[in-house]
C-alpha cells in the first residue's frame, strides 16, 4: 500500500488504498517499516508522505479495524503501530512533510500532525470529526493540534468536528503553505528542495531541538539547544562549511549580502 520514490535527497512515500485511502492497522504497520528504512538511509534528507488516490491523503482510520478492536476481534497488522509510527515521524532525523492532496480527516489529520511540516493542495482539507460519531481523536489529535494552532483554536476544531480548507489551514498555522492542485507533488518537491540541500546532521539537530524543546521548560530547552549546537561545532562538516562562508565574506564587497 506504500510505494517510495527518490528525488535526489527527498524520499516520497505514497499511500494507495482504493477507493478512499482508509488507514488500516496493516497499512500503518507497513508505513512503520518504510520509515525505519528511510530513517537509516543517510542519503535521504527529507521524507514526504502523500496520497495516491485522487481526492484523498488519508480519509481517516479504517472504521472496520476500529470496530473489530473494540469488540475484541483480531485484525491484520499491529494495532500498536499507530503510536510507534507517529512517534517515529518525530524522532527520525529527517524532517517529514505531509503533502495533503485531498481529505485528511481523523487519523489522516493526526498522521499529518505528527509530521514536521504540512503542505496542502488547494483542494485539500483537514478535520478531527471524531465527536460526530461519539468518540474523540485517539492518535494524538487532542495533544499535537493544540501545540500547533493553540489551545482555543484546537478546542473549537475538535469539539465541532468541522473541516478546515487550505486557505484557513495556512492562516491558522495548521499548514505551512498551500500549493495548486495541478502538479502538486512536483511543487512540494521544489518547496522542500532548499531544506533537503542542507547537511543532514544540522537538519536532525534542529528538528530535535525544536520538537523535544516544546515538551521542556525553557531553561531545559535552551540547555538542549546548547548541547546540540556545541556537538555540531566540533564536526568537520560544520567547520568546513563555516570556513567557506568566511571566505565568501572576505571576497564580497562592503554591504553585499552573502548567502551562507
Amino acid at each position: 500500500m506504500w510505494s517510495v520514490q527518490r528525488h535526489d535527497r527527498i524520499a516520497v512515500a505514497t499511500f494507495t488504498r482504493p477507493p478512499r485511502n482508509f488507514m488500516s492497522f496493516l497499512a500503518m504497520t507497513e508505513l512503520e517499516q518504510v520509515l525505519l528504512e528511510l530513517r537509516d538511509d543517510p542519503s535521504v534528507h527529507v521524507v514526504v508522505l502523500t496520497g495516491g488516490v485522487s481526492g484523498y491523503f488519508v480519509a481517516h482510520a479504517d472504521l472496520d479495524d476500529l470496530r473489530a478492536i473494540g469488540q475484541g476481534q483480531p485484525v491484520e497488522g499491529d494495532p500498536s503501530s499507530w503510536g510507534r509510527t507517529l512517534a517515529l515521524l518525530g524522532s527520525m532525523p529527517q524532517p517529514t512533510i505531509a503533502a495533503i492532496n485531498g481529505q485528511a480527516w481523523g487519523g489522516g489529520c493526526e498522521l499529518s500532525l505528527a509530521c514536521t511540516m504540512r503542505i496542502v493542495a488547494a483542494s485539500g482539507h483537514f478535520a478531527q470529526p471524531e465527536v460526530n460519531v461519539g468518540i474523540i481523536p485517539g492518535a494524538g489529535g487532542t495533544q499535537r493540534l493544540p501545540r500547533l494552532v493553540g489551545a482555543g483554536r484546537a478546542a473549537e476544531l475538535v469539539l465541532s468536528g468541522r473541516a478546515v480548507g487550505a486557505a484557513e489551514a495556512v492562516a491558522i498555522g495548521l499548514a505551512n503553505d498551500a500549493l495548486p492542485d495541478e502538479g502538486f507533488v512536483e511543487a512540494v518537491l521544489a518547496w522542500a528542495a532548499p531544506i533537503a540541500s542542507k547537511p543532514l546532521s544540522a537538519l536532525a539537530a534542529a528538528k530535535r531541538a525544536m520538537l523535544e524543546g516544546l515538551s521542556m521548560p525553557l531553561d531545559d530547552g535552551l540547555r538542549l539547544e546548547g548541547q546540540l549546537f556545541i556537538g555540531l561545532q566540533t564536526g568537520t562538516e560544520a567547520l568546513d562549511l563555516q570556513r567557506g562562508a568566511l571566505d565568501r565574506y572576505d571576497e564580497a564587497a562592503p554591504g553585499e549580502i552573502v548567502e551562507l
